[in-house]
């Protein structure tokens, strides 16, 4: 289902369903560095009932699950959830198709709320209320982020470049360390309690950093095929030049804690 906003890409049209066999295989990259900070705020574990937004192909409920929350987890496309039903095999992960914004649960369902690499997608005078009477009494609503730092990068930097000649209105380029923003209308139901924000080393080869960046918006989930060829035939013929087998990628990482009022 393609996404089109105005401040996205210039309003260039985005289905990730298009690359969900990409995501599923390449973007569960997120260290355990970036799980612990998570349970470093008491969120996400034994206890507690929690709803991931736009979960793509489920990477956050499946990597925490081990840590005993009871997990609901929506996303607006088809394919992205066939994806993490797959990789969900043998997890009680309750998963639906659903627009964030048209989500309905009961009062008081969940413990916390996790919205990871999303939450700038949503209609937030929309979604505010309904995740304020979702939420139990002192519930949070968990904001995760994590990026690669082109200007601290090299691989990074000249991976993106590449991504800006196929597709120059991404606006996803230029990443640097900041909080994460948080529209106001959450002032008037939530508390901003903590935020932080802190670097990751993230290892990848050529193939996964190739598969990771053909993941990203700006490639797999809006070009053409004959474009998203084009890119991966030069992407590739760059890493060989400047990248060994394996290495790492400078990231980082960024949460954003609201609690109920």
């Amino acid at each position: 289902m393609n996404i089109i906003d105005k401040k996205i890409d210039g309003g260039r049209p985005f289905d990730w369903g298009r690359t969900s066999a990409d995501y599923a295989k390449f973007r569960d990259i997120y260290p355990e560095k970036f799980y612990q900070k998570i349970l470093d705020r008491n969120l996400c574990m034994a206890g507690q009932s929690v709803l991931d937004l736009g979960t793509g192909t489920g990477v956050l409920p499946r990597n925490m699950y081990r840590y005993g929350a009871k997990w609901t987890a929506t996303d607006l496309s088809e394919n992205q959830i066939e994806q993490a039903r797959i990789l969900s095999d043998g997890m009680d992960i309750d998963y639906h198709v659903a627009a964030t914004e048209n989500i309905r649960f009961p009062d008081d369902s969940f413990d916390v709320v996790t919205a990871c690499q999303c939450f700038w997608y949503f209609d937030h005078e929309t979604l505010m209320p309904k995740l304020w009477h979702m939420l139990k009494q002192e519930g949070s609503i968990l904001v995760l982020y994590m990026a690669w730092l082109p200007f601290e990068d090299k691989i990074a930097g000249a991976s993106e470049d590449l991504v800006l000649k196929y597709n120059p209105d991404w606006s996803g380029a230029g990443e640097m360390v900041h909080p994460i923003g948080i529209p106001d209308c959450y002032r008037e139901k939530f508390e901003l309690v903590y935020h932080e924000e802190f670097p990751l080393e993230v290892s990848f080869t050529r193939e996964s950093w190739n598969g990771r960046m053909k993941a990203c918006r700006g490639i797999g989930a809006s070009l053409t095929e004959k474009e998203i060829s084009m890119w991966e035939e030069e992407h590739k013929k760059l890493l060989a030049q400047i990248a060994p087998d394996e290495f790492t990628v400078l990231h980082y990482g960024a949460l954003a804690e609201l609690r109920k009022k």
